[in-house]
């Protein structure tokens, strides 16, 4: 292990153009780790091409190095399809220590690594396009079909959101067990019972019912949600639905489904969510749904357990893990089957609320981000120990 400084490279691509998902959680890791201090610095590279210099991500960027001298951030020149062109289609070898300069390591925590000469850290976050290659968008199916299995070759470690998806990996690709770590995300602080004074300015200015279920994420066929809608009508008509996320891929058969059952009237679509307004948001539901077929983690279900909001999510993928006792769990189904399930499911949430609101702020404290953070900073030594 040297003695001088560990520099370590990270792209930072997902974080400087993601709102939600992998950018969210590059985000957040890599702020808990840098906050941690240790022998590290860390150059945050990313493709730069056609991003807004203004955008809210950059100047999250800004404030990280501006904050922590040990923090660079080097901004490549290209757009983000063209370096995935260069570096995974073509893989032109055209090293990342090219624009960062001498690397330690380097953590691609994006499914893919680029080429380099240090040590790698290569995050997966999930295995969608093997174990629900229908609930896949078809390109990125192809694409990580491709380049994934490659990259997973030249990762000394590969990192993975939750035992599940390790199991996943050993089971479906033959990785073996010795070189995966688990690294849980977080839930951030900001993720808390709030009182009215609090969320009912949040309410006001998005237009919410007052009593209301919640789904939050990508509108994508792996989420399920004309499962969620097919059960609406099970349950009584006054019954609310507030969706937030933005369109995904193969969305249509969610806003289908809506005009087939007629729920225009019920249900609401919020489009994405600030991150700012997400804990009012949590807070102000009457019960969170979230019937995933399938997830790596479920980010989701861990920030609605922090707001204390009664949750209803299935037994899929990592969602055990991540909801342990504090959530109801049911079959992952898809409509027409089990809808009724789902809706008393629904009602008995309804009917435990005073129970799921106490355990689900205990069960969330399992995943703090300065624990993901500790985490991810042993997986580095270890990787330059190995």
């Amino acid at each position: 292990m040297p003695h001088r400084p560990i520099t370590v490279g990270v792209d930072y691509t997902a974080a400087a153009w993601q709102g939600a998902g992998i950018g969210r959680y590059t985000r957040e890791l890599i702020r808990a780790a840098v906050a941690l201090g240790g022998p590290f610095r860390y150059v945050l590279f990313y493709a730069a091409g056609g991003l807004p210099s203004d955008g809210s991500y950059l100047r999250d960027l800004r404030d990280l190095c501006n904050h922590y001298p040990q923090v660079r951030a080097v901004p490549l020149p290209f757009s983000p399809r063209l370096l995935t062109i260069i570096w995974q289609r073509l893989r032109l070898p055209m090293l990342a220590e090219w624009f960062t300069g001498p690397l330690d390591l380097l953590h691609a925590p994006d499914f893919v690594l680029p080429p380099t000469r240090a040590r790698t850290l290569l995050t997966v976050h999930d295995l969608t396009f093997l174990v629900h290659p229908d609930r896949s968008e078809p390109r990125l199916q192809r694409y990580l079909a491709q380049v994934l299995p490659h990259s997973l070759r030249r990762a000394n470690l590969v990192l993975v959101d939750s035992r599940a998806t390790g199991d996943d990996l050993v089971r479906l690709l033959g990785m073996p067990r010795e070189r995966l770590r688990v690294v849980y995300p977080g839930v951030s602080e900001e993720f808390r019972p709030l009182p009215a004074m609090a969320t009912e300015p949040v309410r006001q200015r998005l237009g919410l019912p007052e009593r209301f279920l919640l789904f939050v994420g990508t509108l994508e066929p792996r989420k399920n949600l004309p499962h969620l809608l097919a059960a609406l009508p099970h349950l009584p008509p006054d019954t609310r639905l507030v969706i937030a996320g933005r369109k995904g891929w193969l969305y249509e058969d969610i806003f289908a489904t809506v005009a087939r059952l007629q729920l225009a009237e019920q249900v609401q679509f919020l489009d994405f969510v600030a991150d700012a307004d997400l804990p009012a948001l949590y807070n102000l539901a009457e019960v969170f749904v979230y019937p995933s077929l399938y997830e790596g983690f479920g980010l989701p279900v861990a920030e609605a357990l922090a707001c204390g909001t009664p949750t209803v999510t299935t037994n899929a993928g990592s969602l055990p893990e991540v909801a342990g006792n504090a959530a109801l769990l049911v079959a992952p189904a898809t409509p027409p089957n089990d809808s009724r399930t789902l809706a008393a499911a629904i009602e008995q949430a309804r009917h435990a609320a005073a129970r799921l609101r106490e355990a689900g702020p205990l069960q969330a404290r399992r995943f703090p981000w300065s624990q993901s953070g500790r985490a991810l900073l042993a997986c580095y030594l270890t990787t330059l120990r190995d």
